[in-house]
């Protein structure tokens, strides 16, 4: 018996007047706030005017170098550790679970304050750290960190998620084939859950982008320094309205791109995608 697309998707055919009417009040909610900045922003050139200037330069150039920082920062250190995750049963897997979990629930305020009294100069690798020369706290290494600490569970979890989606029997049969267990990763796991990490990899990114709390609280507010562009949003708030306006808009530009080349590159890949 052939199953149809309706089968595979589990939707229905026609859709409930009553739901789209119940569905208007919450997607006018969603889009509202974003459609109010866009038309406070656009109609006027001044955004050109403050699209030049060293506010919205500096903060845009140093968002996107911390979040491609702490980006690879998460690829490198969440790989192995989802797929030991993933892979094998081991004492302290549950704690180790919930602890990857915990950033995405915690208050930023809190992320922040808790990695300054780790990495702060009186924190506890304080002594260490200065004895070493090296000085994170209030420095661009403080606002990757940062923003690698609050993004680093969305990648986490989407490539556990990816390599629990591979089937063990197919390394398995790679491994007779003479192939060791890091070819088999790299030529066998790492293919078949690619869609799922770079999911998880751009809504990582996208996470990063966005991290205000636990920035100002362990990185401070330091244009050219630590002043990424939320930071930069809220300082212009008080001086330059139409630099707060144009970073805003790029914020939301550069967000919504991310969820393009989301959908674009799971569906390329056949991979899982949420709301397809």
């Amino acid at each position: 018996m052939l199953s149809s697309p309706l089968a595979k998707t589990g939707r229905q055919r026609g859709t409930p007047r009553g739901l789209i009417a119940l569905s208007v009040v919450p997607s006018l909610f969603l889009i509202g706030p974003l459609v109010a900045l866009a038309w406070r922003t656009l109609p006027s050139g001044r955004w050109l005017e403050a699209l030049a200037s060293p506010v919205v330069g500096q903060a845009l150039g140093l968002s996107l170098t911390t979040t491609l920082g702490s980006l690879a920062l998460v690829i490198a250190l969440g790989t192995p550790m989802a797929y030991l995750m993933a892979r094998y049963n081991f004492p302290g897997r549950r704690v180790l679970d919930t602890l990857v979990d915990l950033p995405m629930v915690l208050p930023p305020a809190v992320a922040g304050l808790s990695l300054l009294l780790l990495f702060g100069r009186n924190g506890l690798l304080g002594p260490v750290l200065s004895g070493a020369g090296m000085e994170v706290a209030f420095s661009t290494t403080a606002v990757l960190l940062a923003q690698a600490f609050v993004a680093g569970p969305f990648y986490i979890r989407s490539a556990r998620a990816g390599f629990e989606s591979v089937d063990p029997q197919l390394e398995r049969v790679a491994a007779t084939l003479g192939e060791s267990n890091t070819r088999i990763f790299w030529r066998v796991t790492i293919p078949l859950a690619l869609p799922s990490l770079l999911s998880g990899a751009i809504m990582t990114w996208a996470r990063a982008l966005g991290e205000f709390g636990a920035t100002i609280m362990f990185a401070g507010n330091f244009p050219g320094r630590t002043q990424t562009m939320p930071l930069a949003v809220y300082m212009a708030m008080e001086s330059d309205l139409w630099a707060a306006l144009t970073l805003a808009m790029l914020l939301v530009v550069l967000s919504v791109a991310a969820l393009v080349v989301l959908r674009a590159a799971t569906r390329t890949l056949g991979g899982p995608i949420h709301g397809n």
